[in-house]
């Protein structure tokens, strides 16, 4: 626990020295005109109107071989780069996981970046992961993604719709290997687009204001998991106002139907957008990711 909290410290500290690399060594597919010049930093490192899509990586001393691609969430308007990313990251090495967080593109409606951008810059972060193997000391079989409320979304499109081909996606040899994430870690995640249990305002800032409800249940990935699709770990707080519990519940039953692996926890308390640290009853509640990920090693 003190080596967990004394590595948040020092992360979150120092997060602005940490150097942000390009997931693209050339213009992003799908950039916006004019040239990037937007992006907003905020308290928490919330990143606005991002149109640069980066990582930033963590490497522990002694990896372990596993590599967990991070994307925080926000609504699809916001990055939170703090709780659902930095303090994901000082978790990650206090367990010698190699921990890669994605700032995806987001922002207003004019720079254009709804879907499929975001699932664009995520799918390149495995990828990215994936290619360096090698100088990462990463397991290519052990690389997951893991993702908080929109982020959540985002993950799980990466683990249900790693088999969709974008056009976009054909830069360079990185862009050929595969997306496919071996595992997949969701916190308080939004699912169900297209319903009224879903998450309003992620849906509009990916799928726009104008969509119907039959063209946003394409984006309510329960819909689109099959049994192909990585293991499961997930935790929600049943008292979440911002995306019910339902969303997990729907999800992972799905799942379980598929005879993919699921774990889950669900909290009586602890609201939304908790990450690392947790809230309430969610406090501590990376002890149970631990044990699962250790069980995948």
């Amino acid at each position: 626990r003190m080596k967990s909290f004394f590595m948040t410290l020092v992360l979150t500290a120092s997060a602005f020295s940490q150097e942000w690399k390009p997931l693209w060594p050339t213009e992003a597919p799908g950039a916006a005109q004019p040239p990037a010049g937007t992006e907003e930093t905020g308290d928490g490192l919330r990143y606005r109107n991002v149109e640069v899509p980066q990582y930033m990586l963590y490497q522990p001393d002694e990896p372990n071989g596993q590599c967990i691609v991070v994307l925080p969430g926000g609504g699809y308007s916001i990055v939170s780069g703090e709780n659902e990313g930095t303090d994901i990251a000082a978790w990650g090495l206090s367990q010698n996981i190699t921990i890669v967080v994605i700032k995806y593109r987001v922002g207003k409606a004019e720079l254009g970046y709804q879907f499929p951008v975001p699932l664009l810059d995520a799918r390149r972060g495995i990828r990215t992961a994936r290619a360096h193997t090698a100088e990462w000391k990463v397991d290519p079989k052990k690389i997951g993604i893991m993702g908080f409320s929109a982020g959540g979304h985002l993950a799980s499109m990466c683990a249900t719709m790693f088999d969709d081909k974008f056009e976009a996606e054909t830069k360079d040899a990185i862009d050929a290997l595969s997306c496919r994430p071996d595992f997949q870690i969701l916190g308080y995640p939004v699912i169900a687009m297209g319903t009224k249990h879903g998450h309003g305002g992620s849906q509009n800032n990916l799928l726009g204001k104008d969509i119907s409800k039959e063209e946003a249940a394409k984006f309510n990935t329960t819909n689109r998991l099959t049994k192909e699709c990585p293991p499961l770990f997930f935790v929600h707080s049943s008292d979440d106002r911002a995306v019910p519990l339902r969303n997990s519940m729907d999800y992972s039953a799905r799942a379980a139907e598929l005879g993919i692996p699921v774990t889950g926890i669900v909290y009586p308390t602890g609201g939304h957008g908790y990450g690392q640290k947790g809230r309430q009853a969610a406090v501590g509640w990376t002890d149970g990711l631990d044990r699962w990920l250790r069980s995948l090693r």
